[in-house]
Formats: structure tokens, C-alpha cells, sequence
């Protein structure tokens, strides 16, 4: 299994894990998702990591470092979209896949790393939980734009 950046190559896939992520996620169009993707790609402090099997992407997170003024200046790291495609599940994928991502946050220097995960998503949180993510420090609170 090799952890490397997602490529545009990589996007149809991508959307596949989304929709297993949830149904919401269904249907955007090519020429939105390319949009999207290039806003990304114009953005280094955003970084989409994949987690491949023979090439197939099986597994995504991405990774965005937030410039800070606290803590002497050090960024905070954000992970967010964490999803594994089902047959890969419970294999040590997600594991590999989200150390790589704490890991480059600490080589940006970030002071934390923050994870958000739906609330119903228990067993995800249990997940978390074993590698060493705290959910009793900090409550997350959002506001969705529907």
C-alpha cells in the first residue's frame, strides 16, 4: 500500500468514496468537480491524500493548514472527507492513511490537528479514538448552508 497525493487521474474514484461517504455527496457534475479540483491545486495549503492498492485509490482524506497567531505562530492542521471504500475496511488502510496526515501536519510545524467526523459515525469515532484523537477537549460547532 503506498500514501501519496491524489492526482486528477484520481477523481471519478475519488467521487466514488464520497458517495459511500454519503449519498448527499451523488451527482456533481465533471465540469464542477474540475472547477473544484483546480481551486485546490491552486491552494498549497490544501493536500488530498490517498491511500492505493495496485493504483487504485482505496482510501482519502485531505489535509489543510491553517496559518495562526496562537501558540507562538503555529498552524493548526484540519482533516476532513476521512473515508475508506468498504471492502477495504478494518484492514489497517484508514490507520496508515490518517498517520500519514498527522504526520504532515507535524512536518508543517502545526501546534494540533483538529478531525471532524459526523456525529452518528460512532464506530469512526471509535477509530479516531485508538489513534490517539481527542474528542474531550474541544467541541466543534457548525452552521450548514443547505
Amino acid at each position: 500500500m503506498e500514501i501519496r497525493k491524489i492526482t486528477k487521474n484520481d477523481l471519478d474514484t475519488l467521487m466514488d468514496l464520497y458517495v459511500q461517504l454519503s449519498p448527499v455527496n451523488e451527482g456533481l457534475s465533471a465540469q464542477k468537480r474540475d472547477e473544484v479540483w483546480a481551486q485546490i491545486q491552486n491552494d498549497d495549503k490544501i493536500t488530498y491524500l490517498g491511500a492505493y492498492e495496485n493504483d487504485q485509490l482505496i482510501a482519502t482524506c485531505f489535509l489543510t493548514i491553517i496559518p495562526n497567531f496562537t501558540n507562538q505562530g503555529r498552524p493548526i492542521g484540519y482533516i476532513e472527507n476521512v473515508v475508506t471504500d468498504e471492502k477495504w475496511r478494518g484492514k489497517g488502510v484508514g490507520t496508515k492513511l490518517l498517520n500519514a496526515a498527522v504526520e504532515m501536519a507535524k512536518s508543517q510545524n502545526c501546534y494540533k490537528v483538529f478531525l471532524e467526523s459526523g456525529i452518528a459515525r460512532t464506530g469512526a469515532h471509535e477509530f479516531y479514538r485508538t489513534l490517539g484523537f481527542d474528542d474531550t477537549h474541544k467541541k466543534a460547532f457548525n452552521i450548514r448552508f443547505e
